[in-house]
C-alpha cells in the first residue's frame, strides 16, 4: 500500500467529493433555501378576503428561477471534476 504524502491526499482518499465541491453544494443549498424563503407569505389574513399579493412577481417568477439556479449549482458541484495534476 502506497504511503500518503500529505494531509490533502489523505482527505481525498477518505471522501469521494473534494472539499471545493462540498462548498459549492452548500452554496447551492443556500440558494435554494433563499428561493423558498422568497416564495413564502402572501396568504390572506381572513379566508373571506382575496389578497392579490399571493400572485406577485416575486412568488410566481423570481422564487422558482432562484430555486432552479440552486439546482443547477448542485448538479454542477456534484458533476465537476476539476483539472487533474498529471
Amino acid at each position: 500500500m502506497a504511503e500518503i504524502k500529505n494531509k490533502e491526499e489523505a482527505i481525498q482518499k477518505l471522501f469521494a467529493i473534494p472539499a471545493r465541491n462540498i462548498a459549492c453544494i452548500i452554496a447551492g443549498l443556500g440558494v435554494m433555501i433563499l428561493g423558498y424563503l422568497l416564495m413564502m407569505g402572501g396568504g390572506p389574513d381572513s379566508p373571506d378576503v382575496f389578497n392579490p399579493e399571493m400572485f406577485s412577481f416575486r412568488r410566481i417568477v423570481l422564487a422558482p428561477v432562484v430555486i432552479l439556479v440552486g439546482i443547477a449549482i448542485e448538479i454542477t458541484a456534484i458533476m465537476y471534476r476539476g483539472k487533474s495534476k498529471k
